[in-house]
């Protein structure tokens, strides 16, 4: 748990060693947006990043944004897309109450790539039309998200919202971002200070936040912020006891996704002046079954023997939905034609056998329960249908054919690997907001320090991280620069 300090008083500091109109607490995508925005406003920036470089977390990642409306990628891909459509998604398969925010990315979303692309982001006009988690052979659009899955199809037009940056095996997408992002700050020769880790914010006599407490080389040092501070310093996945208070599951099965520096530092900086929280209890989790892809064609079922959630939802939304079944178990059941071993997850091979009764016996579900399951999945199958919760036909065959096999995916038995999605409650304006639904004077955020659109894995696509994050960033910068001292 980072050690972060009570407020200090502005008068009581007796020397700043640096002074700056926007201060940015963290070096990743996020921060790297505002600090770029702040400063073609005009503003006089400074980047505050603990580590001894920036990139953040967000190197670390795939590198995949989530944007759409008709973007350049889309167009070049020939796939039609509008901002009505892509807000109707994220409506339908988020819960979150920020409606005018969520509406505002979505009406931006095709001058935000531009942007991106415009800072040397990198996007190939290429499309990956098959199912994956992430691309290693240079596309730069796929689905990754639930937008084909049932109902989700029927409440708007897919199209394909995953702007994957060119990566490799050898290098994520998210270094190739970053590289570009920093890049372009180093040109414009935004200031950054490393080694530095921000502990404390200082506060002028009326509450605003005037600056931070930091420390530096052992020492503390006091760095004035005139027009405001923004708070883009990560997500709390590498702190086990705010993992454990607020994600108790994940904390005691799960395996955090990030670097050390995802301590929650950002949003226990905001709590130490008031700011309020949501969704701090939800998460991305994935285990993914696939690839290969033939193993959606497979059947998922829990304790009870039954299914419960369609084989082809993207693989968050899969996670979440076992976590949600009794003791959080669930089996993938293939059959002799269906059967091959998933490649990014060792999920663990129980057996195989010749009768689905020995199966039923094996896995200690109800006698006949699997049985039952089998032959109502498998007369749909016949016709090309899903009856009971509408996999899309692509994905459908009857599973008939001996031996029958099972993978153990529950959340207790394989390695679930997660990303927080709560944090500091922020507003259209990118500030931070205290309980009462106020702005903090002062205070800005972006980024995974801040809540996320979905509030929990069932409603993820991966990309509403860096493309909100990144997004918000840049309205972080411009409202901060925009603040009168």
């Amino acid at each position: 748990m980072p050690q972060i300090s009570s407020p200090t008083r502005a008068d009581a500091v007796a020397q700043w060693a640096y002074q700056c109109d926007v201060l940015i607490v963290g070096a990743g995508v996020a921060g790297v947006c505002a600090a770029l925005e702040a400063h073609r406003a005009g503003a006089d920036v400074l980047v505050v990043e603990r580590a001894s470089g920036g990139g953040g977390a967000s190197a670390t990642s795939e590198g995949i944004f989530y944007l759409g409306g008709g973007t350049d990628v889309q167009s070049a891909c020939d796939y039609e897309d509008n901002a009505e459509e892509m807000y109707r998604f994220m409506r339908a398969s988020t819960s979150t109450s920020d409606d005018d925010k969520l509406r505002f990315y979505c009406d931006n979303s095709v001058e935000h790539c531009r942007w991106l692309e415009a800072q040397g982001v990198p996007f190939e006009r290429r499309a990956f039309e098959g199912k994956a988690v992430a691309v290693y052979t240079g596309e730069g659009l796929l689905y990754t998200g639930n937008e084909k899955a049932w109902p989700y199809n029927e409440q708007a037009k897919p199209a394909p919202r995953g702007h994957q940056a060119r990566g490799s095996v050898e290098k994520h997408g998210g270094a190739s971002a970053m590289e570009a992002l920093l890049a372009t700050m180093e040109k414009e020769q935004v200031p950054a200070i490393y080694d530095t880790g921000v502990i404390g914010l200082v506060t002028d006599e009326n509450g605003r936040v005037a600056g931070v407490e930091a420390k530096q080389s052992g020492n503390i040092i006091h760095i004035k912020a005139r027009k405001g501070v923004i708070l883009a310093a990560g997500s709390f996945n590498l702190n086990h006891e705010m993992v454990s208070e607020y994600l108790p599951l994940l904390a005691e099965h799960g395996e955090p996704l990030g670097i050390p520096s995802n301590d929650g530092a950002g949003i226990l900086l905001g709590q130490s002046v008031g700011a309020a929280t949501r969704h701090m209890d939800g998460a991305i989790a994935t285990a993914s079954i696939y690839p290969p892809e033939k193993l959606i064609k497979g059947i998922v079922v829990n304790k009870e023997g039954k299914r419960f959630v369609a084989e082809d939802v993207y693989h968050g939304k899969l996670s979440w939905e076992i976590q949600c079944q009794t003791d959080h178990t669930a089996y993938l059941i293939l059959d002799g034609e269906t059967f091959d071993y998933p490649q990014r997850v060792k999920h663990r091979f129980i057996d195989g056998w010749e009768t689905v009764s020995d199966m039923e016996q094996a896995l200690g579900v109800p006698i006949g329960s699997l049985q039952e399951t089998l032959d109502q999945y498998n007369a749909d199958a016949v016709q090309g249908v899903d009856n009971q919760f509408h996999k899309k036909a692509e994905w459908i065959t009857p599973l008939d054919n001996a031996p029958w096999a099972a993978f153990d995916i529950s959340t207790t038995s394989s390695t679930y690997r997660f990303i927080a999605l709560g944090g500091l409650a922020c507003d259209i304006r990118s500030q931070v907001l205290d309980e009462t639904g106020k702005p903090i004077p002062g205070l800005y955020a972006a980024g995974a320090n801040c809540e996320h659109f979905p509030t929990n894995g069932g409603e993820y696509a991966s990309g509403m991280s860096l493309g909100p994050g990144s997004f918000f960033g840049r309205i972080a910068g411009q409202q901060a620069a925009a603040e009168t001292p």
